[in-house]
């Protein structure tokens, strides 16, 4: 006997395997950040590593502005699941505002290590800044994906595709923003106490 899904069925599978998939990305960024902290665990012991290398202020700010991402994030979701549109939207777009922030504070960053006189390459690198650069860099790149798919949400929010009874794509975003949040508080702290 052939069994019929409900439209309600179907939507809670289709969420469930959406879910699933990102969850799958996620655990696979996990492990190649595991890699790259563990390739800076084993480079500590060369010789020509940074004992005195302090992170740059604009890092301390970038963290802040990404929690506070997480933060309106949830709030945004929290808002749609009201049907509250006008907090959803004021939600969602300073979600953005925070995220360019934090991609701005990271350059930043990068140019108060310059001005320090550390290098990411060339003859005036070290391998300590080069780490550094590498692992800032491969988060940026996901955080262009975090960018890309949130003005996506933002636009599907705008021609009001969201609601109370659905809220998959914000409820996606949301994952992986809370994750890219956990990750940057991650490589901040091993970053910070792991000299």
């Amino acid at each position: 006997m052939e069994m019929i899904m409900t439209a309600a069925e179907q939507k809670s599978r289709t969420a469930r395997s959406y879910k699933l998939i990102l969850l799958f990305a996620m655990v696979s960024m996990t492990m190649m950040f595991a890699g790259l902290t563990s390739a800076f665990v084993v480079s500590k012991s060369r010789a020509d590593w940074l004992k005195d290398f302090q992170l740059p202020p604009a890092f301390y700010y970038s963290t802040v502005a990404i929690i506070a991402c997480s933060v309106t994030f949830h709030l945004a979701k929290k808002s749609i699941q009201k049907n509250d549109q006008s907090k959803t939207t004021l939600f969602l777009l300073s979600t953005l505002v925070l995220g360019i922030l934090f991609v701005i504070l990271q350059f930043l960053g990068f140019g108060q290590i310059v001005e320090n006189g550390y290098y990411f390459t060339g003859s005036g690198s070290s391998i300590t800044t080069t780490f550094l650069y590498v692992v800032t860099v491969v988060h940026l790149i996901h955080l262009a994906g975090g960018v890309i798919s949130l003005l996506i949400i933002i636009y599907n929010h705008f021609k009001q595709k969201y609601n109370s009874s659905q809220t998959l794509g914000i409820e996606l975003g949301a994952m992986y923003w809370h994750f890219l949040d956990l990750l940057w508080v991650y490589l901040f702290l091993f970053l910070y106490f792991f000299k």
